[in-house]
């Protein structure tokens, strides 16, 4: 099996796809890694924010591995729905510049989902939280959703010479709103702030849009995962 390197943001979409795909803590590792045999999965961070200074470490020891940018991504077009896996042949960076994933991994990641959004996804600076922001992002550029890292890992992995692809799950829909009490609970590390987490309980109007957002959230990581299982398998 060829080596595959999985990069999420977050850490909690780190320990879903781990669990799912049953990977174990990598202790020997230096920083917050999961894998077995020639894969291994790794966070880089909210907008790839550490992936520069963790890349060289996150190849060491694998074999011109296949780079997955995976987890999950806003819905911009009307028509996906939470749980919706894409599967984009390419990316808009932020600046507008477009980056595409290996055509040959592609075809065998759609052969095993036929049923996967194939339009393109766009990399934002910013979490893009509003329906009137998703419209336009839409109108803008096209891409059916949104995230803040595939351009940056397909952008080191070209530049490394190696495969790319992205597998990204549909958390929120282009309808949904993300109040700024949940955008904040992540840290740009990809770290969950627990105290901004339990202060939910007391935010009654928030807790069931975060209720409601892990659900999704769940739904868009199982199809996530089960589409890396094949690919891993």
């Amino acid at each position: 099996m060829r080596a595959i390197l999985i990069l999420t943001a977050v850490e909690l979409e780190a320990r879903v796809l781990a669990r799912a795909l049953e990977l174990p803590v990598l202790a020997a590792r230096p920083s917050f890694e999961f894998g077995r045999g020639a894969v291994r999965l790794a966070t880089v961070g909210l907008g790839a924010a550490r992936l520069g200074s963790r890349w060289p470490s996150l190849l060491d020891g694998l074999d011109r591995p296949l780079v997955i940018s995976a987890g999950l991504c806003g819905g911009l077009d009307p028509r996906l729905a939470p749980g919706d896996l894409l599967l984009p042949e390419h990316v808009v960076g932020p600046a507008g510049e477009l980056h595409h994933v290996t055509p040959s991994c592609h075809r065998s990641a759609v052969a095993r989902a036929p049923s996967a959004s194939t339009g393109p996804l766009v990399t934002t600076r910013d979490v893009v939280a509003t329906p009137e922001a998703k419209a336009a992002l839409f109108a803008r550029t096209g891409a059916v959703a949104a995230d803040m890292e595939s351009a940056h890992i397909l952008r080191a992995a070209a530049g490394a010479g190696l495969p790319s692809l992205v597998v990204r799950g549909v958390s929120d829909d282009a309808r949904q709103s993300l109040p700024p009490e949940l955008i904040r609970l992540v840290t740009p590390e990809g770290t969950m702030r627990l105290a901004g987490a339990m202060a939910l309980i007391t935010r009654p109007a928030v807790l069931p849009v975060a209720l409601g957002l892990r659900r999704a959230t769940g739904r868009a990581l199982r199809a996530v995962a089960g589409l890396l299982a094949a690919l891993t398998g």
